[in-house]
């Protein structure tokens, strides 16, 4: 399984969130998931729902690493009738005031925080996004933010506000951050890897 994940190149985290509910499949039954079938992939899902009460989106996600692990890598070909998608809620977000935005930005300790908020409100950028931006990422001739890697492992940009690039502009004559705009966020990384 794994490596038909990896021939597909999906990120590493998806490729924990598949292997898991798999290795988890197996034990419940106690037996090795290639020895498993259909039935006890219905047994499974309603297990999941109606006594462990997951959430839908959640079975929703173990039902995803069950057919990529039967129909991708056992080439199993499984009617989706066999592992279906549970039925998920629609919600919509939940969507702050102006006033509450302005709140939770000045309630930050430090200006590397109040940036940081700043610049996830103000893009809509992930937080590993984010976390992973380099200071030549910011392109204040045309107003842009480049987004490295992002989610798919995809390249993007995103628009750079008038307002952002002051608190930015300030924040890099404060820190001084050489490569990682904010440092102390990469995977351990100290603040003296600026």
């Amino acid at each position: 399984m794994l490596d038909e994940l990896h021939r597909r190149n999906y990120a590493t985290t998806t490729v924990q969130y598949y292997i898991q509910p798999v290795e988890r499949f197996a034990k419940h039954f106690h037996r090795p998931p290639d020895q498993l079938n259909r039935t006890h992939l219905r047994e499974y899902q309603a297990y999941l729902l109606r006594d462990r009460k997951l959430e839908p989106r959640t079975v929703k996600l173990h039902v995803s690493a069950l057919r990529f692990f039967f129909v991708k890598t056992l080439n199993r070909r499984y009617l989706l009738d066999d592992m279906p998608y549970p039925k998920v809620p629609r919600r919509l977000p939940t969507i702050l005031t102006v006033e509450e935005v302005t709140r939770l930005i000045d309630a930050a300790r430090t200006l590397t925080d109040r940036t940081m908020l700043m610049v996830l409100y103000s893009t809509g950028m992930r937080n590993a996004e984010m976390r992973s931006l380099q200071v030549k990422d910011i392109d204040s001739r045309s107003m842009l933010i480049h987004i490295q890697r992002g989610k798919g492992g995809r390249d993007r940009y995103v628009p750079l506000s008038a307002t952002l690039l002051d608190t930015l502009g300030a924040y890099w004559r404060r820190m001084k951050p050489k490569i990682w705009l904010f440092p102390g966020t990469i995977a351990g990384g100290a603040p003296t890897n600026r």
